[in-house]
């Protein structure tokens, strides 16, 4: 398990420096909102640079208004072109929570969710939904939730009321964290997903090249009259 936190402008000025040496080892960044490229988080740069500069490896989410599929696949192009040339360690998440969104109904939820998420999928990254607990049993579908990967919210719990898979709790809004003024939200993450994402070459990573193999050759050893056989690596 990894501690982490998550950040907006709300945060106001971070000294990221202090917030690693603090213990934290994740950051989550919100990259913006909405369908315009003006609605980028007025932080993300100086957020997204000094958490790089610290060592600290992170992700980014967007906040969504979007209530049609067209809507949300211009919400996905503006997150696109925000994040474009950078690195990210963890997953680009889809926030999911404004209760004008919310009270269309599960299936257009599930839509929305579904068409922002291939969007960014199919431009090489590794994507996830956030919400509440309450909101994934209530407002997505279940082929939603297990086709992508999960960061739950819920507060004041030993543990979230989801019975899904999930790979971040989002388990406080009220945390207190050295390097940052006021509350910040405390985030546990249970997933490997650095090695994942680098591993598949997402995210502004080169895919890992997999260890060459070695040539080998059948033998034949006579030893006291004894034949023994077996492969030999060529060198």
């Amino acid at each position: 398990m990894k501690k982490g936190i998550d950040v907006s402008r709300w945060q106001g000025d971070i000294d990221w420096k202090k917030v690693k040496a603090a213990g934290i080892e994740f950051a989550i960044i919100q990259a913006g909102y909405g369908r315009e490229l003006s609605q980028k988080d007025e932080k993300f740069e100086q957020n997204y640079g000094g958490c790089k500069a610290a060592g600290m490896p992170c992700g980014v989410y967007w906040y969504s208004y979007a209530r049609t599929e067209a809507e949300a696949e211009q919400e996905a192009t503006v997150c696109l072109e925000i994040i474009r040339g950078r690195q990210l360690e963890y997953p680009v998440f889809f926030d999911v929570e404004e209760p004008a969104v919310l009270r269309l109904g599960k299936a257009q939820v599930s839509k929305v969710v579904r068409a922002f998420l291939r969007k960014v999928e199919a431009a090489g990254w590794f994507v996830g939904l956030y919400t509440s607990a309450h909101h994934l049993r209530d407002y997505i579908e279940d082929d939603v939730k297990q086709r992508y990967t999960v960061w739950v919210a819920h507060y004041g719990v030993s543990k979230p009321d989801y019975s899904g898979s999930y790979g971040i709790w989002q388990k406080s809004s009220t945390g207190s964290v050295d390097g940052i003024s006021g509350n910040v939200d405390l985030d546990e993450c249970y997933t490997d997903y650095p090695a994942r994402i680098k591993a598949k070459g997402l995210n502004g990573f080169q895919k890992q090249a997999a260890a060459p193999v070695k040539a080998t050759k059948q033998v034949t050893l006579i030893v006291d009259d004894k034949k023994y056989s077996g492969l030999l690596e060529e060198q």
